[in-house]
């Protein structure tokens, strides 16, 4: 019996949630050993050029990302465009090989002779990509498409077919009136859809989420991501959701991880996150969220300029061009992430939270750049609407 013949049945005969038993019968290390951990994991893209066609550069992508995931748990990851986040994301799938970095999936480590294959890898995390039209076949109606998995991995004919119906219903897409469609004849949202069964066709532990609902309207975002969430708690799922939009982020996460410039800044829960931020990166990104308040209108940007170049990036801190408490440590040294182990655990990459670091804002009260003195570019807001 599968994990799907265990909690999908159909919507007429659908346990409660709270009939669905909450251990995973796959789990292997128990509820406090976490699904994945990630540790110093690198990604350099070289740059050739000149006459012989050698690396004159390298763009760090991903440099030194260490992290844990909690099962069961959603972590949100957070950063500006080129901060790494989708190479991060394909680097746990193994779509591109990392430079170096351990990968360990519940207690096994992945790659080595005695631990994890890259295929039973994949058979237990699964990603949705942003695009939905162009992550499915045009030439194969979507029950094909989900299919499609379970046949590769030995599934009869018969056997991957039923999944992939059984799925479409979960999804929310009925599979006698969607199973034979294509993909042209679908909306964006529910290409999504089809996306989203087409991860869960393996009974995956893991789904990977690179901004799979920032091309959606606003009210088909919000039915994706109440889906995510009914499919976390009936299909003992973990989610790594990556996102622009820190609203959707603040809605379906534990734990939030901001990165800058291939590099983790910050990593905490997501209410000491959004209600106390840290690092003065991971407060300037807060402070952009757009308000319907038309006291809180930004009329300057909270963060100055864009991030440096990643095939040459600042000594030390890499956020200390862009910084309004930088001092010469900054410069001169990296910050280290503090310990972030456990999921109320608040780490932080910032010599100011450094107790040795000999930064003179150390032990003072957290101060956001946008009352920061001086600062490059504080953030003015409207107050003529708020008399």
């Amino acid at each position: 019996m599968t994990l799907f013949d265990q909690t999908t049945t159909p919507a007429a005969t659908a346990p409660a949630l709270h009939e669905v038993p909450k251990r995973d019968p796959r789990d292997r290390g128990g509820a406090r050993q976490p699904l994945l951990i990630v540790r110093d994991l690198h990604k350099h893209f070289p740059i050739k050029g000149g006459l012989l066609n050698t690396t004159v550069a390298t763009v760090k992508a991903v440099d030194g990302v260490s992290f844990a995931v909690g099962k069961g748990e959603t972590l949100g990851v957070v950063g500006e465009s080129g901060c790494g986040k989708s190479t991060l994301a394909r680097l746990l799938m193994h779509l591109i090989p990392p430079d170096r970095g351990e990968l360990i999936f519940d207690g096994d480590p992945v790659g080595q002779r005695q631990g994890l294959s890259l295929r039973d890898l994949r058979r237990n995390m699964q990603m949705v990509f942003q695009d939905s039209s162009s992550s499915l076949n045009p030439r194969m109606p979507i029950e094909d498409s989900v299919a499609y998995g379970p046949r590769v991995h030995g599934a009869p004919r018969h056997t991957a077919r039923a999944t992939a119906r059984d799925l479409l219903d979960k999804v929310g897409l009925p599979a006698e009136m969607f199973a034979h469609r294509y993909p042209h004849e679908l909306s964006g949202g529910q290409k999504q859809r089809v996306n989203i069964a087409r991860a869960l066709a393996l009974e995956p532990r893991m789904l990977i989420l690179d901004e799979a609902v920032s091309a959606l309207d606003k009210s088909v975002e919000a039915q994706v991501l109440n889906l995510l969430r009914h499919l976390r708690t009936r299909l003992s799922l973990t989610y790594l959701f990556i996102s622009h939009d820190l609203h959707v982020v603040q809605y379906i996460s534990d734990r939030v991880l901001v990165m800058y410039l291939g590099e983790v800044v910050e990593i905490g829960p997501v209410d000491r996150i959004y209600s106390a931020a840290r690092h003065p990166y991971t407060q300037a990104l807060l402070a952009s969220q757009l308000s319907t308040d038309p006291a809180e209108r930004l009329t300057e940007a909270p963060i100055a300029g864009d991030p440096p170049n990643p095939i040459d990036p600042p000594s030390g801190c890499r956020f200390h061009t862009r910084c309004p408490f930088a001092e010469a440590v900054c410069t001169a040294q990296a910050p280290r992430l503090s310990a972030a182990e456990g999921p109320e655990a608040h780490g932080v990459a910032c010599h100011m939270h450094d107790p040795g670091s000999g930064h003179s804002r150390h032990g003072d009260p957290p101060v956001t750049p946008l009352n920061a003195a001086p600062a490059p570019m504080p953030a003015k807001r409207a107050q003529g609407a708020a008399r």
